[in-house]
């Protein structure tokens, strides 16, 4: 009788092992999160107090519970990939920087001179993941002189309000990505996809 209990329990444990993963990977990130905002408050390791730690524990429990269902929804952990993580980083310190910096001084160059010309284009950055739509958008929105607008669902395409779109690009059915974004859509589809 006791053997069979055991076999019934490591059945609902592979049954909800899904479950699990997101419940310890939304777990994880929760306590990192939190560890990376408390830092530099008490003497444990030299940055937190133990009442810090068991604190983040206990919220990290509550938020893996709570969010195991909205961060994990679809059961695909690709992005837990360190070599991911390193190319975010690699994107943000290289060519995301540099394409911010590049923008910035466009901005105001064009508020300076007064010589804009706005409007709203659409661009098909040819990406097939929710993830990489939402990393290219963020990516795009950041940059100063470029917004995104809104996303066609069915198709991933994307519209983007440009501060200086050129002549006859806003005649095209889609706007050179090159101009628009750059190497955005690589990179995204680099980390995400």
């Amino acid at each position: 009788m006791f053997k069979n209990e055991n076999y019934i329990l490591i059945f609902r444990i592979i049954e909800h092992g899904d479950e699990m993963i997101a419940f310890m990977v939304t777990m994880i990130y929760a306590f990192v999160a939190y560890l990376a905002l408390t830092v530099g408050g008490g003497n444990f390791l030299g940055y937190w107090s133990v009442e810090e730690i068991m604190m983040g524990l206990l919220l990290s429990v509550l938020v893996g519970i709570i969010g195991r269902n909205y961060l994990c929804k679809s059961g695909n952990y690709r992005m837990l990939n360190p070599l991911r993580w390193l190319l975010i980083i690699v994107y943000a310190l290289g060519p995301f920087f540099i394409a911010m910096a590049r923008a910035n001084l466009d901005v105001a160059y064009r508020v300076i001179t007064g010589k804009i010309r706005p409007g709203i284009v659409k661009i098909d950055p040819r990406l097939k993941r929710d993830f990489s739509i939402t990393f290219l958008a963020n990516s795009i929105t950041l940059t100063p002189g470029t917004l995104s607008v809104d996303v066609d669902e069915e198709n991933n395409y994307l519209y983007v309000h440009w501060i200086n779109i050129p002549m006859g690009e806003e005649k095209k059915e889609f706007a050179d990505i090159d101009k628009v974004c750059g190497s955005f859509p690589a990179w995204a589809r680099r980390v995400a996809e």
